[in-house]
């Protein structure tokens, strides 16, 4: 199954480690970045070592950007093997990944984080370093690099090219950014289900109440998975020759697509 979740915990906040691993997301991020301030990274650096020194779960960590002062000493966490590796952000230099990227362990990836114009810009190349994972959207900080004043349909265009250079360089779908209203059900709702229909793979998620909210967003519907069951049932019983659903033409893609959807609806073993 592909992971639809990724929870941000603060990396200065270790009582919070446990719980986020405990909210069912399928990646737990450890941030030393925006959510921790500048005076409290070496702090957060130290409990995020000392945590996963004991820890039994492998997990992310958003590292600070390469041109700060931070950044050699986060690097340092890679020799844990409890880091699966690195949520990269502000990710626009692909020669800069790259190094990174040979530090790695055949195990670990990376996942940048494309969240500033320039970012946008090289995000083919970026998408092609080797042993990136997937792509991640920066949507809120996208917007306030490029001004672009909203991140819904404003940012259509931006959404489409990361999901498209993704495709063309055989790597997971991408996960979309986050939604800010914590209490707000409907609006994740309606943010997931725009994401899964852009094609992005998985969200980005501030708080464990939103994990659940996401996964269901991104599962098939109850009338696509009906539709898909039309589909393949026909298929199966049909004669040789053309097939019709609903009044439509049933073609290899549409018989693809509908296979993919009951696959995707299909609980997990």
């Amino acid at each position: 199954m592909q992971e639809r979740s990724y929870l941000f915990v603060p990396g200065d906040r270790p009582e919070r480690f446990d719980k986020a691993l405990a909210s069912g997301a399928h990646g737990v991020i450890l941030d030393l970045e925006d959510a921790v301030q500048p005076e409290r990274k070496p702090q957060a650096r130290e409990a995020v070592r000392t945590w996963l020194a004991q820890a039994t779960t492998p997990v992310w960590v958003r590292i600070n950007p390469s041109d700060t002062a931070w950044y050699a000493e986060d690097c340092a966490l890679l020799a844990s093997p409890r880091v699966r590796g690195f949520m990269v952000p502000k990710a626009q230099d692909p020669e800069s990944l790259a190094q990174l990227a040979a530090r790695l362990r055949d195990d670990q990836r990376l996942i940048p984080l494309v969240e500033t114009v320039a970012g946008w810009f090289a995000a083919q190349a970026i998408a092609r370093v080797p042993r990136v994972l997937r792509l991640a959207f920066g949507s809120v900080d996208f917007m306030s690099d490029s001004g672009i004043q909203g991140e819904a349909e404003e940012m259509n265009s931006v959404r489409t090219q990361l999901v498209l250079v993704s495709r063309l360089a055989g790597i997971g779908a991408p996960i979309d950014g986050v939604s800010v209203a914590i209490d707000d059900a409907a609006q994740l709702e309606s943010d997931v289900r725009r994401s899964r229909r852009f094609g992005f793979g998985a969200k980005l998620c501030i708080h464990p109440k939103q994990v659940a909210g996401v996964h269901t967003g991104f599962a098939p519907t109850a009338a696509e998975v009906s539709w898909a069951e039309r589909v393949v049932a026909a298929l199966a019983a049909g004669p040789l020759g053309a097939v019709t659903v609903d009044g439509k033409m049933v073609d290899k893609p549409i018989a693809l697509l509908a296979q993919a959807i009951l696959a995707e609806a299909r609980p997990a073993d």
